[in-house]
């Protein structure tokens, strides 16, 4: 009998809160609605730049593992303008543009007899500044994700607080200590919690997904541009 009268409380309770979301949403206060709408923000924000990174990335990766043979076959032959052709046909790679930026330097100064040293240093140069440059385009929108992973608890945390304000202030209004003066409250705070971690959690896994992803291009730029570099040398080697 107990179980049933309990069982009829529970009915009545969920019926006069109404725990569903459009439920929830009509009982929250101003507050805590501008924090769920902040927090969407937030959340479309990181996944827009998530599949724009993701897409990024993805065509850097193809691009580059058909330039790579394609440019190394020209530089064997000596081919300098076809590499440089070669290097343009794939704008979405990072290697091309760091290799299009040494190879358009040394261009620049000439083809002699006798490669100077000041060509080859000036073509190191222009791979370092075009490395520097890529890395900035690849890290595009990283630090939005990394700063709301970092706040989204925090924003969810103030609708917490806003929701045990409002659960307390209907406590007192209502001069009773009953889980209906404050489950309205409790709830707010709840799905606002519930939000922000839901925002955070994965704009703090795709962050360092895509950070390691651009560690790795840096690397693969880094030893593109030494062995562009060293073929250089050897062709001064060559030529003398």
């Amino acid at each position: 009998m107990l179980f049933f009268k309990l069982n009829f409380l529970g009915m009545l309770l969920l019926q006069e809160v109404g725990f569903d979301l459009r439920s929830m949403w009509a009982q929250m206060g101003f507050a805590a609605k501008a924090v769920v709408v902040l927090l969407a923000v937030m959340s479309a924000w990181s996944i827009g730049v998530m599949i724009d990174r993701y897409i990024a990335f993805s065509q850097a990766r193809k691009q580059s593992r058909e330039f790579a043979p394609a440019v190394a076959g020209c530089l064997k032959e000596g081919k300098i303008d076809e590499a440089i052709s070669v290097a343009e046909q794939n704008k979405r790679s990072h290697l091309a543009k760091v290799v299009e930026a040494g190879l358009q330097e040394f261009r620049a100064h000439g083809v002699s007899h006798e490669l100077a040293g000041e060509t080859i240093e000036s073509s190191r140069r222009a791979c370092e500044r075009a490395e520097a440059i890529v890395n900035a385009e690849l890290k595009r929108g990283l630090s939005g994700l990394a700063t709301i992973g970092a706040t989204a608890p925090f924003v969810g945390l103030f609708g917490t607080t806003v929701g045990i304000i409002n659960a307390f202030a209907g406590m007192s209004s209502e001069k009773t200590a009953g889980l209906s003066a404050v489950a309205g409250g409790i709830s707010e705070a709840l799905l606002t919690t519930a939000f922000g971690l839901f925002v955070a959690v994965p704009a703090v896994w795709a962050y360092n997904w895509f950070t390691n992803k651009v560690e790795a291009f840096s690397i693969e730029m880094t030893n593109s541009s030494s062995e562009l570099i060293d073929y250089f040398i050897k062709q001064r080697g060559g030529k003398k």
